[in-house]
């Protein structure tokens, strides 16, 4: 089993930034990915970034593109994910996610271990 712990959620102003991190424990996911979803009240979960575990390669969602960046720290077994030029439709639950296998891939049904959830608020 891997688990994972989210942290580093708020409240910014728009325009701000904020950084969340997750420290994966347990299993490590070495030869697989991770990734950071989204959920806001009412809505579905929806991907927002992915990085293989080595973190040579990465993707993102149009929406975030140009303003959120994901990292890997493998010495630390976690997984980043800064957040620049908040905007109020980026407020949402923010869970991060892993997988064993190195493909880059967006749906929430790729993923076999799940955090608890952040809350991210940007006011307006």
């Amino acid at each position: 089993q891997v688990q994972l712990v989210e942290s580093g959620g708020g409240l910014v102003q728009a325009g701000g930034s904020l950084r969340l991190s997750c420290a994966a424990s347990g299993h490590t996911v070495s030869d697989g990915a991770a990734a950071w979803f989204r959920q806001a009240p009412g809505q579905e979960r929806e991907f927002v970034a992915v990085i293989s575990w080595g973190g040579n390669k990465s993707y993102y969602a149009d929406s975030v593109k140009g303003r959120f960046t994901i990292s890997m720290d493998n010495a630390k077994n976690s997984v980043s994910l800064m957040m620049s030029r908040l905007r109020s439709e980026d407020t949402a639950v923010y869970y991060c996610a892993a997988k064993r296998t190195r493909v880059l891939l967006t749906s929430t049904s790729a993923y076999n271990y799940w955090g608890q959830g952040t809350q991210v608020t940007v006011s307006s």
